[in-house]
């Protein structure tokens, strides 16, 4: 469930006028919902009621400070995945102790920033990791609570691009190679383990792929216990999947009681990384039509938002739902594609997409935009930055202003040879 809905047939952001929005800061725009954001944070923390645990809200979902800050103050930790997002999550609040730094190529510097803040895990990929950061530990005095991230080779049947948890993936360490990983950390004086954590992908609609890779890791629990390893941290990642355009996934309420089942009972802290699932239905991308035409017959809408502005459909051949901000009267609907300005084919958000009939300067909104969209946004084809909104009851505030040409023209910084 979200809160943009329609009243009279013009489509709201809780209780702002989306149409008011598009007047006060022109589009495109991303708007986010306040009420939406605490509603799916609300779901996992209520999932996971009666066993010890955290919520690490994926920042690479969506980094805008004002959003982390609205889950900070509701208990969040993060899940980063570079020295910058977690800038941005202490920026916004958040509790250094409930920070796990994820990511397969942390840099030594990196580490050293967040053994500075105190940072409640690392979760380690791979044996170079290791040694990295045990050197990093030991040349501050300090020991890095990690846990190393186990790959269990479980296909999560979502988008090639956004599976980790394959045997050929890079993300994490083979079960066989780990258990030897584990024994070389128990003896390095920078590291102090404390869990076992695992990730097989996003977007995941079916708890088959979760029930795998939580067995696994159970599983592995109890041999590294049995070798004597303190196992009392479980970091069962992220990867539950949202209703972009007729999707059906489980609810967290499901995927709660399935952790619970599986690993509740371990005697350890669980951990779980949500981003997508919190954040794309609390946001929408709301743009303008600026030409229609046909090709060949076919009907074609152009819209002032680019595939720079929001690459998923361009980089997943994702679905996404396109709906009037002010809904048409009559008129039958009719397949048209819907694409934006950028100079690329790949550039279209719909195709055979039916829509009633819209003029030019009416406004769409792409539903379900909250979570890897502005964060995946470029300069490419020299556009600006879109603004972003954020909305709580009957009040809206920009929570990142729209790039200026002054801005984008500032970046470039000439060498001496080419004079002013």
């Amino acid at each position: 469930m979200d809160h943009f809905l329609y009243r009279d047939g013009a489509l709201y952001a809780e209780d702002v006028a989306v149409a008011d929005i598009a007047g006060a800061v022109g589009t495109p725009f991303y708007c986010y919902s306040t009420a939406t954001l605490v509603r799916h944070y609300l779901a996992f923390e209520s999932a996971l009621d009666g066993v010890p645990s955290t919520i690490c809200f994926a920042v690479k979902a969506n980094s805008n400070g004002a959003v982390l800050r609205c889950l900070s103050d509701l208990g969040s930790g993060a899940d980063v995945v570079s020295e910058g997002e977690l800038r941005q999550a202490l920026a916004a609040g958040i509790d250094p102790a409930k920070i796990v730094f994820s990511g397969v190529g942390k840099t030594p510097n990196e580490m050293a920033f967040a053994l500075d803040a105190k940072i409640g895990q690392f979760n380690v990929e791979s044996h170079s990791e290791l040694q990295a950061l045990d050197a990093v530990a030991r040349d501050k005095g300090e020991r890095a609570p990690i846990a190393i991230r186990i790959n269990p080779d479980v296909d999560a049947g979502t988008h090639d691009k956004i599976s980790t948890g394959r045997a050929h993936d890079k993300f994490g360490i083979a079960w066989a190679e780990a258990w030897g990983v584990y024994h070389e950390a128990a003896d390095m004086a920078g590291i102090e383990v404390v869990g076992i954590a695992v990730h097989i992908g996003s977007q995941i609609i079916e708890l088959g792929p979760f029930e795998a890779a939580f067995t696994a890791v159970a599983g592995a629990v109890a041999d590294l216990r049995a070798d004597g390893h303190d196992i009392r941290r479980i970091d069962l990642g992220g990867g539950l999947g949202v209703p972009y355009s007729g999707e059906a996934p489980p609810s967290p309420e499901e995927y709660g009681d399935l952790a619970k089942r599986i690993v509740g009972g371990l005697g350890c802290e669980l951990v779980i990384e949500p981003g997508r699932a919190i954040a794309a239905n609390a946001g929408i991308l709301v743009t303008q039509v600026v030409h229609q035409k046909t090709a060949d017959g076919h009907p074609i809408v152009v819209v002032d938002v680019g595939m720079n502005d929001f690459a998923r459909p361009a980089m997943y051949d994702a679905l996404h739902d396109i709906v009037p901000v002010t809904e048409a009267d009559d008129g039958a609907a009719t397949p048209a594609d819907v694409v934006g300005p950028v100079c690329e084919t790949s550039d279209r958000f719909r195709l055979d997409y039916p829509l009633k009939p819209v003029n030019t300067g009416d406004l769409l909104a792409i539903r379900s935009a909250g979570a890897y969209g502005s964060v995946m946004a470029s300069n490419y084809n020299s556009r600006l930055l879109v603004s972003e909104v954020m909305v709580k009851g009957d009040a809206f505030a920009v929570v990142r202003p729209r790039q200026t040409y002054d801005d984008l023209l500032a970046q470039t910084v000439l060498p001496p040879w080419l004079g002013d």
